[in-house]
């Protein structure tokens, strides 16, 4: 039996911290035009659904301060925010809460 797309499998990552584990949302394919782009000529989209997120940021007295984001937020960040890498064929993004510019409502 294959698998849906929306049933993806647990992710085995825990950031620590207030950090947060991104999958990035698929590029444009086209231009306006209609002409297809290349892999090299995309832009890499700045918004992303949170997959994985920390315990929280740990103030100086020790008191844990929870995220303000949750699992399944769609968000946007800054273009350079964030460490890319790849967990089996997902490639992921881990960022500070702080990169997170917006969480989009839907």
């Amino acid at each position: 039996m294959a698998k849906k797309k929306d049933e993806k499998e647990k992710l085995e990552i825990q950031p620590l911290g207030d950090r947060v584990v991104i999958e990035r949302e698929e590029g444009e394919q086209k231009t306006p035009g209609g002409i297809v782009l290349p892999d090299t000529a995309k832009e890499k989209p700045k918004q992303g659904r949170i997959v994985s997120v920390g315990s929280g940021r740990q103030l100086k007295d020790g008191t844990i301060v929870p995220l303000s984001v949750k699992v399944g937020d769609r968000v946007v960040f800054s273009s350079y925010a964030g460490e890319e890498f790849k967990l089996g064929d997902r490639e992921l993004l881990l960022m500070r809460e702080e990169d997170i510019l917006a969480v989009i409502e839907e």
